[in-house]
């Protein structure tokens, strides 16, 4: 018998229906993070009001104009009998606290598939539409139904402010600001169904897509049990700020979880005023849980993460107060910023009955997120909460998540997809499911439905997506890491870290190091030699994956220069301050050469087959050239060579036969010896490693003849289609320095005979 904790509610309401005047009821709650007088978590005193609306004569349609409200948060549509159900669209629009600001209109859930038998009302979900003091409703049924009778709004503030102790479980009634129609509550006996006026108009068409009608059950859940009632003392008693109140009854085992449990806000922690739901909890018949059901509560995403403790107070109060319901009808409560809240009462870890899926409440657990998804997934934090929830309540009974259960319908049903089945029939359904899987809503979302498949995943593992991203410590060359000993290896999973209890490092198939799940990399060291590397990841069921291995090579052999760096004259214009040169050079490595360096005079790289490099050197200085060789593992290796490139000019030669100076500024010095006499020469006599002959040429230029240290080396022919200058168009490089004689000879070419030098280039 359920008449003690409404006896205040009903002689209330027929005082306000016969009045026409809004009721408020006054409910407590408890808020998070609260206190009382002792110092532990205080209850939140929330109220409700409650309008009819007027229903249209032919019964099909209902309305409440806009109107100024007193402030709530939540809202809900509901009518007298509870197992009726509305099969058109409730539509309500809310202005915010405040301000002028009318909301869009949102549409209710008018058949959530959800209650239980001992209800006093039926009603649409309750929706979160923030602090709000204003609001409209249109209601448009179907052609050929009317709509159930007692239609009326309930709006819930579940408030905000702490209170010290528990106020009784009664209502104040207060008087509206304007009159509204009369509400008749079911069982008083009393007051009349609101009629329309005269002039309704039309009910306004969606702004929002229809919810698919629902086929009408023909039962209210029948697996539910109504248990028995504690008769409220006179004094109510504070509960306990830390658990939900321990039940009378016998309570089933709490067996362990092959999951580990997550953290859950308990009812005390968010304000569950647990005298206007002193009835005992029941428990599955069976004491065991098959199946988890996934659910949205179909309301706005506009909520604060601070203000999940507050929606969840409303839905308590509007399943409790406004419908009739004995507690909470979802047995977990998530928000979208993943925390996780105690609903229905009887203890988190037990097999509680809860009042959230018709027909199959007797054997599944409930969980919702605030929020509706059927455009937009809910975040990840929440679907890692619902995965680590579910795991952990399937755990318990070794249902695994990604498997299915086999489930005996309360009563005959059709599912939103069309599925049909009777009472009685046993139903293979996935261990997660969505709500639509087992009654004809829309819930938990078209988006929310999309995800579930990643849930299951979450909840049962292994862990998905894991990537091995990098391995680091020397460098690479395709798909082979080098380094000296140690690594760092990278990796990434999309698997919440929540869900991992934790990654292993492996070298050659063995643990090498280890980390905690969310970590996303680890070091090792390593022998030199060829490793395979890879990371494994253990899921909290302890299903683990592996990523494909990488190969890594360890060595600490440095690279050799195996040709020591090494310079050279090369031909090309010569200027005081840019000689022409080659730098010579080869390194090697024992496993995977990576580059070359060269560190000064200037900075250059260069592949690991590159051997050679033209630069320019200023004459009479002395430069040093630095190399460093570089292997794939990191290990160097270095070299250096010293060299002057000296200019000896046309008039430190020693002469022989006719030569003419001229002068120019395109000659070096200014001034350059030219030719036309046969066999008329020039020799210079150096100390060095390399010569170059410099010249200027044009179409009438001539050749010569060349000797070195007495013996003819060459003959050059100057002739060139452009005029060119100071060019060095020979040169000669011996393995180590020395003294040596350059001569050259004038060859009298027929035709052409002039030479002309601008001297000669050795290195030393």
């Amino acid at each position: 018998m359920r008449t003690p904790r409404h006896f205040w509610k009903a002689s209330a309401v027929v005082a306000a229906g016969l009045s026409g005047a809004l009721v408020l009821q006054a409910m407590t709650g408890q808020e998070s993070g609260g206190s009382h007088a002792g110092g532990a978590p205080g209850p939140v005193t929330s109220k409700a009001e409650t309008t009819a609306l007027r229903v249209s004569g032919d019964g099909t349609s209902a309305s409440l104009g806009k109107r100024d409200t007193k402030p709530f948060s939540m809202l809900g549509v509901t009518w007298s009998d509870p197992s009726a159900r509305v099969g058109g669209t409730v539509e309500v629009r809310t202005r915010a606290a405040g301000t002028q600001n009318w909301s869009r209109w949102l549409t209710l859930d008018g058949d959530s598939g959800q209650g239980e038998g001992g209800a006093e009302r039926g009603g649409t979900e309750p929706a979160w539409v923030g602090p709000s003091d204003g609001v409209e409703v249109r209601v448009d049924g179907k052609d050929s139904t009317r709509l159930p009778k007692g239609l009326r709004l309930d709006m819930v503030d579940p408030g905000s402010g702490e209170v010290t102790a528990l106020e009784p479980a009664a209502y104040a009634v207060e008087g509206s600001e304007e009159p509204t129609p009369a509400a008749t509550e079911p069982g008083t006996g009393t007051g009349t169904e609101p009629q329309p006026d005269a002039t309704l108009p039309e009910t306004p068409v969606p702004e929002t897509p229809t919810v698919p009608s629902p086929s009408e059950p023909s039962a209210p859940e029948p697996s539910v049990t109504e248990p028995s009632v504690t008769e409220p003392s006179s004094a109510p008693v504070t509960p306990s700020p830390t658990a939900s109140p321990s039940p009378s009854v016998s309570a089933p085992p709490a067996p362990p979880s092959t999951a580990p449990r997550p953290s859950i806000t308990s009812r005390a922690a968010w304000g569950a005023d647990e005298s206007i739901s002193p009835e005992e909890p029941s428990y599955l018949p069976g004491e065991k849980i098959k199946a988890v059901v996934v659910h949205h509560t179909a309301e706005s995403n506009d909520y604060t993460c601070a203000q999940g403790p507050a929606v969840v107070r409303g839905i308590y109060a509007y399943h409790v107060k406004q419908l009739g319901w004995k507690d909470l009808g979802y047995n977990f409560l998530v928000d979208k910023c993943g925390t996780v809240y105690e609903g229905r009462k009887g203890g988190v870890d037990r097999p509680v009955m809860g009042a959230h899926a018709y027909g199959f409440n007797s054997e599944t657990t409930g969980i919702s997120v605030l929020g509706t998804y059927t455009s937009t997934a809910p975040s990840t934090a929440a679907m890692t909460s619902v995965a680590r929830i579910a795991a952990w309540k399937l755990g318990q009974y070794g249902v695994a998540p990604t498997g299915t259960a086999t489930l005996t319908a309360g009563d005959s049903g059709r599912s939103y997809s069309g599925k049909t089945w009777a009472k009685g029939d046993r139903m293979t359904l996935p261990a997660i499911h969505g709500h639509r899987d087992g009654y004809n809503t829309q819930c938990p979302g078209d988006a929310f439905y999309g995800k579930l498949a990643t849930v299951r995943t979450w909840a049962g593992g292994p862990v998905s997506g894991l990537t091995l991203k990098s391995v680091t410590g020397g460098g690479t060359s395709g798909t082979t890491t080098y380094t000296k000993a140690g690594i760092t290896v990278s990796w990434s999973a999309t698997t919440p870290a929540a869900l991992i209890s934790k990654y292993e490092l492996l070298v050659d198939g063995k643990t090498a190091a280890t980390t905690a799940g969310t970590a996303t990399s680890a070091k090792a060291t390593l022998t030199a030699g060829t490793h395979q590397v890879a990371v494994r990841a253990v899921h909290q069921s302890g299903r683990t994956t592996t990523t494909a291995a990488a190969t890594v090579v360890a060595e600490t052999t440095a690279p050799a220069f195996t040709t020591k760096p090494n310079l050279a004259l090369r031909t090309g214009t010569v200027n005081t301050a840019a000689v022409p040169l080659t730098l010579k050079w080869k390194a090697t490595d024992g496993v995977a050469l990576k580059e070359v360096r060269l560190t000064a005079p200037t900075a250059r790289t260069y592949g690991p087959t590159v051997t050679s490099a033209n630069h320019t050197a200023r004459s009479g200085s002395a430069t040093t050239w630095s190399m460093k060789a570089y292997d794939r593992a990191g290990n160097t290796a270095t070299a250096s060579v010293a060299g002057t490139p000296v200019i000896l000019q046309e008039s430190s030669a020693t002469r022989s036969g006719k030569w003419t100076t001229k002068s120019s500024s395109s000659y070096l010095g200014g001034k350059s010896y030219t030719s036309s006499s046969r066999n008329a020469s020039l020799s210079w006599t150096f100390t060095g490693r390399s010569v170059a002959w410099t010249v200027s040429r044009a179409t009438t230029s001539g050749q010569a003849h060349i000797y070195v240290d007495g013996k003819k080396a060459a003959t050059v022919d100057l002739k060139s289609s452009t005029t060119k200058y100071r060019d060095a168009i020979w040169t000669k490089t011996w393995s180590g320095s020395a003294k040596h004689t350059i001569k050259i000879v004038v060859a009298g070419t027929s035709g052409r005979p002039a030479v002309t030098t601008d001297g000669v280039v050795y290195l030393k």
